[in-house]
């Protein structure tokens, strides 16, 4: 109990912060949003609020959590691109060198490389020191978008003395949670620069902006009989202000944005958080967010509480394994296959964008890859090949069972919260999963003593899908859908269990490190 109380008297900003976390140079002219907080990943666990948690030594954990290093990941992670810029920082920070779709790759055996487009989609690999051009690659993907309120590309409106924001549903959010919450705006900016050319900035604004108020019981007497059904284009309209308080735009720069577009106090707020003017910003493209930070909860603080779990968790696991394999100078030394992460924008509406899975990004980059370390073209029949050889991991939160609405899944499959890693099957294949599949999966968990779990949706029920199906059935990729149970989901605040996350991470490393040696045993098709 000393020791407890002790932990808590500790602010996270006075404890240094390992390598992965260190190193800022590489944005501090672009990332402006960033807070370099030290926090101890190895031994305090905590978001960058004030709470401080148990460590993993004292829980008895035999191996290192990462779930302190998640909640300052979705603590900065506000946005899609913020989860990308974060992602790309640690990638540096790692040893791994950025590459530009644009340019001319030189890769080599051993060698830690990734690019990013949009700054919303990620790929990030390392090459094994013993691969060989028509070996395998062993995947990891996920998505960096989830449920939320965007700005409309004309946001500004007046109602009753009002400054008002208008906005737009992306994906399917439970909507009616993000009434009554303390929001504010993140995103990017198009800034001109004084010599005439433009910036592309990132911008968080961390003090509570907005909020959707609801109507009064008093003049809705019947809500909670009939149920809080609000009209998502009239009612959902955020609250910026009480009066206009005009700021200072210069209306005869033509090159600003106008005061019909975007309200001058918000583009004010946003200059003055980028430490600019406001006629130099050209356009905007914004997220609402809440600004409850993610924490730990519950009794035994066993819950991780936050926004936009679904799916940061599992692009932050699958990041965090992709980094810790090859962390040690000799864990690629044996390797004979290319190890991936791939993180796609816009799942949430059915990833056709550029920055989508729908787009061919990552058979591109694998086919780049085979073609650099070849030293030549390479013709289908290789590159068929490594295809077959193959095995993608979809990684999308999955739905743990409710104990209030128990009889929402089926009887004998209800994954619960710290029991390990949801594989997901569909017989009419809205999750990739096949019986190969999922049973070389499931044998990568058993070779490191690591619970799974199974899922499938009752038959009177829809199902939902993943990036799962359409990268299969893109090349014909083998590839199994799994996921951490969590509740909440597509809620403004999701819950999972802190148990979940590392379990989910040590799986990933092992999938990277031991993978092969399982598929080896296999045989199906000769």
């Amino acid at each position: 109990m000393a020791t407890s109380a002790l932990l808590q008297l500790i602010h996270p900003s006075s404890i240094t912060r390992p390598s992965i976390l260190s190193s800022k140079r590489a944005f501090s002219s672009n990332l402006h949003y960033f807070s370099f907080r030290k926090i101890s990943t190895s031994a305090v666990l905590c978001s960058n609020s004030n709470r401080t948690y148990e460590t993993a030594a004292s829980e008895g954990e035999s191996s290192k959590s990462i779930v302190g290093d998640l909640l300052d990941y979705l603590n900065e992670s506000w946005t899609h691109f913020h989860a990308t810029a974060e992602a790309k920082r640690q990638l540096i920070d790692a040893g791994f060198h950025l590459l530009n779709e644009n340019d001319e790759w030189d890769l080599k055996p051993g060698g830690r490389y990734f690019f990013t487009r949009n700054m919303s989609c990620l790929v990030a690999f390392a090459v094994g020191e013993k691969y060989d051009v028509g070996n395998g690659f062993h995947i990891i993907a996920a998505h960096t978008d989830s449920p939320c309120l965007k700005l409309k590309p004309k946001s500004a409106s007046y109602k009753s003395n009002y400054l008002m924001v208008n906005v737009q549903t992306y994906g399917g959010g439970l909507w009616h949670t993000w009434f009554d919450r303390d929001l504010t705006v993140a995103g990017r900016v198009i800034v001109r620069d004084t010599d005439g050319s433009f910036l592309h900035k990132l911008v968080k604004v961390k003090r509570p902006l907005l909020r959707v108020p609801t109507l009064a019981i008093h003049l809705d007497r019947t809500v909670n009989k009939d149920g809080f059904k609000p009209n998502l284009e009239t009612h959902l309209v955020p609250l910026l202000a009480t009066k206009p308080g005009e700021t200072s735009v210069d209306p005869d720069n033509k090159n600003a944005i106008s005061k019909a577009v975007h309200h001058p106090l918000l583009i004010q707020v946003l200059a003055d958080e980028l430490g600019c003017s406001a006629e130099s910003i050209m356009d905007i493209e914004l997220n609402l967010c809440d600004t409850q930070p993610s924490c730990l909860g519950g009794g035994n603080n066993e819950f991780i509480l936050s926004g936009r779990l679904d799916n940061l968790a599992s692009s932050y696991c699958a990041l965090r394994a992709l980094i810790d394999s090859c962390e040690s100078p000799g864990e690629l030394s044996s390797d004979h296959a290319v190890r991936m992460v791939a993180l796609f924008d816009n799942e949430e509406v059915g990833s056709d964008s550029y920055q989508g899975a729908g787009a061919p990004t990552m058979f591109q980059a694998m086919r780049r890859i085979i073609d650099c370390l070849a030293h030549k073209y390479v013709g289908e029949s290789v590159f068929d090949r490594v295809i077959r050889k193959s095995f993608l991991v979809s990684a999308d939160m999955a739905h743990g069972v409710h104990p209030n609405f128990m009889d929402k899944h089926e009887e004998h499959h209800r994954p619960e919260m710290q029991k390990g890693l949801v594989i997901k099957h569909n017989a009419n294949q809205r999750y990739a999963t096949s019986g190969v599949t999922a049973f070389l999966f499931k044998e990568v968990g058993k070779a490191h003593n690591l619970p799974t779990q199974e899922f499938v949706v009752r038959n009177d029920m829809g199902c939902g899908s993943t990036i799962g199906p359409i990268l299969a059935s893109g090349v014909g990729i083998r590839t199994v859908d799994c996921g951490i149970a969590q509740l909440s989901m597509h809620s403004v605040r999701e819950v999972c269990g802190k148990e979940d996350i590392d379990i989910a991470y040590q799986h990933f490393k092992a999938f990277y490190q031991c993978f092969s040696s399982i598929d080896s045993k296999l045989t199906v098709d000769c």
